[in-house]
C-alpha cells in the first residue's frame, strides 16, 4: 500500500475564522472608533466572501430595466427579502404607472441621528450583442474585458482585483449588498448600529426618476432624516475614497433637421437637394466649440463661479488626467484644465447621430432627415427651462423654423430650414451642498480614519442625480459617497464591479452605522 499524503489545507480560512471567533469575545468597538469597526467588518468579510458574492450574483441575475415592469417588481421583492431578515421594516412606495420605490427602516435604541441611504435598483437598457457575456448572468473575470480579462470560477478564494460583470454591478446594486454584509458583520460581533437607518431605493433613476417628486411629496414625514447619503457613482479615478457634495443637473433633446420628403439619388440630386446630414453637422458646430465650450448666447448667464473653498478642494485632489489619457487612449483632452475643474462648468454633449447607413449599409442617397441626441449638464443656479429657451432661440437665429412635432407639408413648403426639438420630460437642476456642512463633516471624519490616504472631498461629480427634489421635499442635506470603481463601464456594455471596491464598501458601511 502506498503512503497516503495528508492533503494541503490553506491556513488562511482557519486563521480568519479564528480571528472572527476571537472578535466575538472582545468588547465591541465604540462609535468613536471607526477603524475598529472597519476591522471587525473586514475580519467577518474575509470568512464570508463566498456568501457575499453569491448574494450579489443572485440580485444581479434579475433583469432591471425600468420599463420592464414584471422584472422591476421581482427586483423590489427580492430586495425586500434581503432586508427583512436583517431587521428592517420594508414598504413599497407606489405611484400609478411607476416602479415602486423600496423604503426600509431599522431603528436603533438611543440613536440621536437618522441616516437615509439612497441607491437605485434599476439599470440602463442593454444590447446583449455588445457584451462579452450575457448581461443578466454574472461572470467573474480577472480583469477588464478590454485588457484581456479572463473568466475565473466564482468561488473563493477571491483575488480583490477580480471583477463581477453584469448590468448594474457598478450602477447601482452594490451598495445594497455592501450594507447587508455590514449589518451581518456587526450582528455576528453582537454590535448594534448607533443610528436610525432608513433606505430609499429608487426603481426608475435611470429613467430620470419622473415620479420621484410625487413619492417624496406623499411620504414626506416617512422620509425625514438628518442626512441623505447617496451611494451612487464611481470613486475617484485615483482609487481614493471621495465624499462629493453635489452633482450637475441634466436635461436633453433630440434635434432633427429635414431634407426632401423622400430619399433621393445622390448622383441625380446631389449639390441641389438639401442634405439633412450636412445641415445637422453645420448646426451642431454652432452649438459648441472644439474645446467643448458652449456657444449658445445666454447659456452661461445663470452660472455662479466656484468658490475659493471649492477651488481649493479641487486643487487638493490627486491629479488623474495623465493616468486617464493613457487608460482611455486619448492623445489630448478637449481642454487644458484638469478634469475636476472642467466638470464645474455646464456642458453640451453629443450622445448619438442617426441618419442613413455606413459601410455595407451605405446607399448613394440623400436622406429625408437627420437626428442628433444632445445632452445638457447644468451647474447650480441654471434651470432646464431657461436653457431650453436659450437653445431654441439660438437655433432660430441660425435660420431654422423650430417645431416640436413632425412638420406638415405646408410648413415644409413655407420654410427653407426646419428643426424639430423633442425635449426630455425628466430634467432637473444641479445641486451642491456647502463644503463645511457639519453633518457631512462628521461623515468625512469617519471615512478619513479608514485609510492611510486622506479622504478626497470634491464639490461636484460630473453625472446627474435628482438630489434637488430631495432637498426641496425633505429639507435634509445630501452628500454622495460612491463605492464603485471608476472604470466600471456604467451605462455601457461589460459593466463591472471590482471586488475590492465591494470589500471597501462593506467596511465603510459598517463604520457609518456606528457614527
Amino acid at each position: 500500500m502506498k503512503n497516503q499524503r495528508t492533503p494541503h489545507v490553506s491556513p488562511l480560512p482557519v486563521l480568519t475564522t479564528a480571528l472572527v471567533a476571537l472578535s466575538l469575545l472582545l468588547p465591541g468597538p465604540s462609535a468613536a472608533d471607526p477603524g475598529a469597526t472597519a476591522e471587525l467588518a473586514r475580519n467577518w468579510r474575509q470568512a464570508h466572501e463566498q456568501q457575499i458574492v453569491d448574494e450579489f450574483a443572485g440580485l444581479l441575475r434579475i433583469p432591471n430595466v425600468a420599463s420592464d415592469t414584471a422584472n422591476i417588481r421581482r427586483n423590489a421583492g427580492h430586495i425586500a427579502g434581503l432586508l427583512r431578515p436583517r431587521g428592517f421594516e420594508v414598504r413599497l412606495l407606489e405611484v400609478a404607472g411607476a416602479p415602486p420605490a423600496v423604503f426600509a427602516e431599522r431603528r436603533a435604541a438611543g440613536a440621536e441621528r437618522t441616516l437615509m441611504i439612497y441607491a437605485h435598483y434599476d439599470g440602463q437598457p442593454v444590447d446583449p450583442e455588445e457584451w462579452a457575456s450575457d448581461p443578466w448572468t454574472p461572470v467573474l473575470r480577472d480583469g477588464p474585458v478590454e485588457l484581456g480579462g479572463r473568466d475565473v470560477p466564482m468561488r473563493a478564494p477571491f483575488d480583490p482585483e477580480w471583477r463581477i460583470f453584469a448590468r448594474s454591478a457598478g450602477d447601482d446594486k452594490a451598495p445594497i449588498i455592501a450594507l447587508a454584509a455590514a449589518l451581518d458583520a456587526l450582528a455576528a460581533a453582537g454590535v448594534e448600529p448607533s443610528v436610525n437607518l432608513k433606505l430609499f431605493l429608487d426603481g426608475e433613476e435611470e429613467a430620470g426618476s419622473p415620479h420621484l417628486q410625487q413619492v417624496l411629496s406623499e411620504h414626506r414625514e416617512l422620509l425625514a432624516s438628518d442626512l441623505w447619503l447617496f451611494c451612487d457613482g464611481p470613486v475617484h479615478q485615483s482609487r481614493g475614497w471621495q465624499l462629493v457634495y453635489g452633482v450637475r443637473g441634466s436635461t436633453g433633446f433630440d434635434l432633427t433637421v429635414y431634407g426632401p420628403n423622400r430619399p433621393l439619388h445622390s448622383g441625380h440630386y446631389g449639390n441641389w437637394a438639401p442634405n439633412p446630414i450636412a445641415r445637422l453637422l453645420e448646426l451642431i458646430a454652432t452649438l459648441r466649440s472644439p474645446d467643448g465650450q458652449v456657444l449658445i448666447d445666454g447659456f452661461h448667464d445663470q452660472v455662479v463661479p466656484p468658490t475659493l473653498g471649492e477651488l481649493a478642494a479641487i486643487e487638493a485632489a490627486p491629479r488623474v488626467d495623465e493616468q486617464l489619457m493613457a487608460e482611455l487612449g486619448i492623445g489630448r483632452p478637449e481642454t487644458d484644465e484638469r478634469l475636476e475643474l472642467s466638470i464645474m462648468r455646464p456642458a453640451l454633449n453629443l450622445q448619438g447621430i442617426r441618419s442613413g447607413g455606413v459601410g455595407a449599409q451605405a446607399t448613394n442617397s440623400i436622406q429625408t432627415s437627420a437626428t442628433a441626441s444632445i445632452g445638457l449638464r447644468l451647474v447650480p443656479a441654471q434651470t432646464p427651462e431657461f436653457l431650453r429657451d436659450a437653445v431654441e432661440r439660438h437655433i432660430s437665429a441660425q435660420g431654422y423654423f423650430v417645431v416640436h412635432d413632425e412638420p406638415s407639408a405646408e410648413q415644409r413648403a413655407a420654410h427653407e430650414r426646419i428643426a424639430r426639438l423633442d425635449w426630455e420630460e425628466a430634467g432637473y437642476p444641479a445641486y451642491r451642498a456647502p463644503l463645511d456642512l457639519p453633518i457631512a463633516q462628521a461623515v468625512a471624519e469617519i471615512v478619513d480614519q479608514l485609510r492611510d490616504e486622506p479622504l478626497i472631498r470634491l464639490p461636484t461629480m460630473g453625472g446627474s442625480l435628482p438630489i434637488y427634489l430631495i432637498e426641496q421635499a425633505t429639507g435634509a442635506p445630501v452628500v454622495i459617497l460612491p463605492i464603485a470603481n471608476h472604470d466600471n463601464n456604467q451605462h455601457s456594455y461589460n459593466e463591472n464591479l471590482r471586488l475590492q471596491n465591494l470589500w471597501d464598501g462593506i467596511e465603510l458601511m459598517a463604520a457609518l452605522l456606528r457614527m
